[in-house]
């Protein structure tokens, strides 16, 4: 199998900065870039492959033209394919928002719901993040803090530093402070519901949606207790489990693995430079690539120096429902 160099899709959302072109080498002609989609089937914004004989080929259409057992047979239940990542770069802060769990989004939107996992790469000084409520509250108290413009009085907001790891379930109520860089690792969905957006207005000069109404069916009003860690991961969970590499040169600067039958892999490297090399394939990385390891690809190596975090599935606990994305 081969080693899949990819491309994101690239947005521009109001709130993006500077940091993914001119420090993480995104080629993009916009004003600001908000996120790129590095691993990405979602059909309206997919990563292309850049390397090999296929090149100029969504990986997307990869998939589709050499079967779903690229993904490995832990991805067998999944409807489509599992996971989305992202770079994050937050000039300004993110909207307040919540995503559905699976069941809710099935039946309101007709696709998946989501859960995510961030990796804090960059932290400004007194950066920090929404996560869930400090305490309880009722649907009535969530409403009305919503209208009166008071609800961030009652969210959990947790200052952050780089490494840092926040793993966010369904139904969590969240957002993401200006002066972070972030890695998203989240289930292949786009719904998001919007709470609070600090009145702004987008490039049209209109109000941003709001989506309260869905946001109350779907939010969990409880305090949430946060999990540092699912040793020996830094996240795991039905959609997806991660792992972080570093080389850092002096005690390490090679590291061999093995892509079995069970999952495909992906690299994410977030800093540093070197090689990575499987199947005869042997490429130059530096921070900000992206690699496609589809299942069944064997022994890999990778050289130099590096953070990476690498994704993979693991076997599903609960039963995915087939559904039409």
């Amino acid at each position: 199998m081969p080693l899949l160099k990819l491309k994101p899709s690239c947005k521009d959302y109001l709130w993006g900065g500077h940091k993914l072109k001119d420090e993480y080498h995104k080629v993009y002609d916009g004003d600001v870039l908000a996120e790129t989609w590095e691993l990405s089937c979602y059909p309206d914004s997919p990563s292309w492959i850049v390397n090999g004989p296929e090149a100029g080929m969504t990986l997307r259409d990869w998939i589709e033209k050499h079967g779903k057992g690229t993904l490995g047979t832990n991805c067998a239940d999944f409807p489509d394919f599992p996971v989305l990542i992202k770079f994050i770069d937050a000039a300004r802060d993110l909207s307040i928002q919540v995503h559905p769990d699976n069941a809710y989004a099935m039946t309101h939107e007709h696709q998946l719901g989501k859960t995510e996992m961030w990796y804090v790469i960059e932290a400004e000084e007194g950066a920090f993040l929404y996560y869930g409520f400090k305490k309880e509250i009722s649907k009535e108290e969530f409403k009305e803090r919503i209208e009166n413009q008071t609800l961030t009085e009652v969210l959990n907001a947790v200052p952050v530093q780089k490494g840092d790891v926040l793993f966010i379930e369904s139904g969590t109520l969240h957002a993401i402070g200006k002066g972070l860089l972030i890695a998203e690792i989240q289930q292949n969905s786009n719904v998001t519901y919007r709470v609070y957006d600090y009145g702004r207005k987008d490039k049209n000069g209109k109000l941003r949606d709001l989506h309260i109404e869905q946001a109350l069916q779907v939010t969990h009003t409880v305090a949430v207790k946060r999990v540092r860690s699912t040793d020996p991961h830094i996240a795991s969970c039905d959609y997806f489990t991660v792992d972080k590499l570093t080389l850092s040169g002096r005690l390490m600067d090679r590291m061999s693995g093995f892509v079995d039958e069970d999952s495909f892999a992906h690299f994410l490297f977030l800093d540093g430079e070197g090689r990575i090399s499987c199947g005869g394939d042997d490429m130059f990385f530096r921070r900000g690539d992206s690699f496609f390891l589809p299942a069944g690809s064997g022994d890999y190596t990778i050289t130099g120096t590096c953070e990476a975090l690498i994704t993979t599935e693991r076997p599903p606990v609960a039963q995915m429902q087939a559904v039409n994305l």
